[in-house]
């Protein structure tokens, strides 16, 4: 008998997920598990817009028991703070724009996942995210979902042929608008749940409050022009992000963008659209799905999750890949991922530094 272990959040997509796995499998050769991440106030449990916190946990056990399906809930806040928290906190002191969904699904959801459906002696991990796997040509291919606006294949670029071995993403396939379809016709609790939002565990706090309550200090720094002439003041490093065009005064002749940010002297440096592109960059602690591109070869580079995929150059040594965009860009944002795609394909990703 072939078991299968769903990840459920407590949101509609890993419930129809959950769903068409019991339904193809049969419910007695399905364990649905679920991971506490961390705890939230009762106003942002109220919103919806939260994952795998208290109340999500309630709405992943309902709808295992629609479903009728064996559920078990992990503790891993621990994990979660030292793994995502506390990384998320210290690169915005340092001048960066951390992707805490990637550091997630890279050392917390992943690989404890897959090791726990290996120890109860699942075949097969199933997901509510939105990709999709193919095996052509001997390996494993990540693959953009066929719904553009859902897809999350940007997340997870740091997946190995190992890990896409035992991974399925039965949404992969589906646009939102049928899998909540296919959540009322099975009468799951969560079927018109509001969405989860990112940077789940910041809720709806200003960020630069939660950054503040968690030990970031405000400081006073200058805000400055390429050419370094004093244009204003700020509170902080971590009020800004590369790419950002609101947040530092008035009185501009042209849009001004932040170009980059210095954290050891709180200073942000402002220019405009042309001033703040960048068109080379690196990426670290890269990794690949299958084989890293050959030096000099072409894809496309993605800078941001709703970023526009970019036509670069990639020369990779090692964990380092220097990219070299053909046509410069506004935001590239040290801390952020940098993902590399050959059309729907995932090729893989880093860490963007300057």
């Amino acid at each position: 008998m072939t078991l299968s272990m769903v990840a459920m959040s407590g949101g509609v997509d890993s419930s129809v997920a959950a769903a068409l796995t019991a339904s193809a499998r049969g419910a007695d050769s399905c364990i649905g598990v679920a991971m506490r991440l961390y705890s939230v106030g009762d106003d942002e449990m109220r919103t919806g817009r939260t994952c795998c916190a208290p109340d999500d946990l309630y709405d992943a056990r309902r709808a295992a028991a629609v479903l009728g399906i064996r559920f078990y809930v992990y503790d891993a806040q621990e994990r979660f703070r030292e793994q995502v928290i506390e990384p998320f906190v210290r690169a915005y002191a340092e001048g960066e724009t951390p992707n805490p969904c990637v550091r997630c699904n890279d050392h917390v959801k992943f690989d404890w996942l897959l090791d726990r459906a290996r120890k109860l002696g699942a075949d097969e991990l199933i997901t509510g995210h939105y990709a999709r796997v193919a095996f052509a040509d001997g390996s494993y291919k990540l693959l953009r979902a066929r719904d553009p606006a859902k897809d999350q294949s940007y997340f997870l670029h740091g997946l190995s042929q190992e890990e896409l071995s035992m991974v399925r993403f039965p949404l992969g396939g589906l646009t939102k608008v049928e899998v909540r379809a296919l959540a009322r016709e099975r009468c799951l609790p969560n079927a018109d749940k509001a969405e989860s939002m990112a940077v789940c565990f910041v809720g709806d706090t200003p960020l630069a409050a939660f950054l503040e309550s968690h030990g970031v200090a405000a400081a006073r720094g200058e805000i400055v022009d390429v050419e370094g002439r004093v244009l204003g003041e700020h509170r902080g490093v971590h009020r800004f992000t590369v790419g950002q065009r609101k947040g530092f005064g008035q009185g501009f002749k042209l849009p001004m963008y932040v170009a980059a940010l210095d954290a050891e002297k709180q200073r942000v440096t402002v220019g405009t659209r042309e001033e703040a592109r960048r068109g080379v960059f690196s990426a670290l602690e890269a990794s690949w799905v299958s084989e890293p591109p050959r030096p000099g070869s072409q894809c496309e580079v993605q800078v941001r999750h709703r970023g526009k995929p970019l036509p670069a150059r990639v020369e990779a040594d090692g964990d380092r890949v220097q990219v070299t965009l053909l046509e410069p860009a506004v935001g590239v944002a040290p801390g952020q991922s940098a993902v590399f795609y050959r059309g729907d394909e995932v090729l893989g990703g880093g860490r963007i530094a300057i």
